[in-house]
């Protein structure tokens, strides 16, 4: 899973992770979740397991080195504007979903509060 997720093989969009996957991801805890929403949005639901790294204050340096990195906002613009700046930064096994926190919650994906 893990190797499907964050290889290049073949895919045409390397930054992006579908639903599957990333619910797969998430509940085998291959991956870090972090949630780019300012800290009010997180503290209203969040998946479970994720950390807070607003954007407002965003540092790539600061994202978790142990295991790759999933992106998360609400809708997929904001996790979009952070992986342009882990990009910018030279790291490689980040990605975002793109469907944010309300496409989780949509496919019936847990929540944390």
């Amino acid at each position: 899973m893990f190797s499907k997720l964050f290889s290049s093989g073949g895919s045409e969009n390397t930054d992006t992770v579908e639903l599957e996957d990333f619910a797969r991801a998430v509940h085998s805890r291959e991956i870090e979740v972090v949630d780019v929403r300012e800290p009010h949005e997180f503290a209203s639901g969040h998946v479970p397991g994720a950390v807070n790294m607003p954007l407002s204050s965003f540092d790539p340096a600061a994202l978790p080195n142990d295991k790759p990195v999933v992106l998360i906002c609400q809708a997929g613009g904001r996790s979009r504007t952070a992986l342009g700046k882990v990009r910018a930064a030279g790291r490689q096994d980040v990605r975002h979903y793109a469907g944010g926190t309300n496409g989780w919650r949509a496919a019936g994906g847990d929540v944390t509060v």
